[in-house]
Parts: C-alpha cells; structure tokens; sequence
C-alpha cells in the first residue's frame, strides 16, 4: 500500500497524461517515508458512459482515491492528502482552464483485519 486509482472520463484520455502524474504521485507518496515504495502503485480506471449535470456539454470528470493500510495518525493522513490533492490541481490545471473539469480526491484506510496481501517486490527496495 498505498493504492491510488484516478477514475477519469474517456474524453480526457489522451489531455489527462496520467501517466505524468502516477510517476508523481509514486514519486512524492515514497518521499513521504511512510509509505514503502514497493507496495506503491497507481491505475486508470476509464470510464466510456457517463453523464455529468445536466449533460449538455462536453463535461469531463477525474475521481482518484488513495487506498492505504491502517495505522497512520490523522495528522499524517491529512498531510498526505493536502499534498497530494495540490499536485493533482497543479498537474490538472491547464486542462480545467481549457474545459469543463471536476475534480476529486478521497483517501481511504483499510481495515486492519481484513486486509489481505502477499508482495514479494518490497524485497527489492530493503535495504542490507
């Protein structure tokens, strides 16, 4: 963990340039320090149906979610995500001048119990 997931409108696709902002977004989540960098991981959900308001312009949509593991202090939790919904405006914000935009960012904690996971990729990154 963590997971971040952006759900993007397909009229975006190729403006969005996710993947600039994933290599970011790893990036500045593995600055933090508390988040190992072999359990980070970034996806695109694209969505081609949708309607936004009342669906008369060419509207376009990005929802993203980080999905971390539990255990981090409210604090830290909200440092994170001012954080990281500023980088998103900043990565976003030629593309909201241009059109129609909405955007959002939640973070979420999974439960500390059922929460299943098996990665062998943090080995690469341990250090001896």
């Amino acid at each position: 963990m963590p997971h971040f997931y952006a759900e993007c409108t397909d009229n975006i696709r190729e403006e969005a340039q996710l993947p600039a902002l994933f290599a970011r977004v790893n990036q500045a989540l593995a600055d933090t320090g508390i988040f190992p960098l072999g359990g980070v991981r970034s996806r695109a959900i694209w969505l081609d149906t949708w309607q936004m308001a009342d669906g008369k312009q060419n509207y376009a949509f990005v929802h993203m979610t980080l999905k971390i593991g539990h255990g981090r202090s409210l604090e830290s939790r909200q440092q994170v995500g001012e954080m990281l919904f500023a980088l998103i405006k900043e990565h976003f914000a030629a593309l909201a001048a241009s059109r129609y935009l909405a955007l959002s960012f939640t973070m979420e904690e999974l439960d500390p119990v059922l929460n299943y996971k098996q990665n062998n990729v943090h080995a690469l990154f341990r250090q001896s």
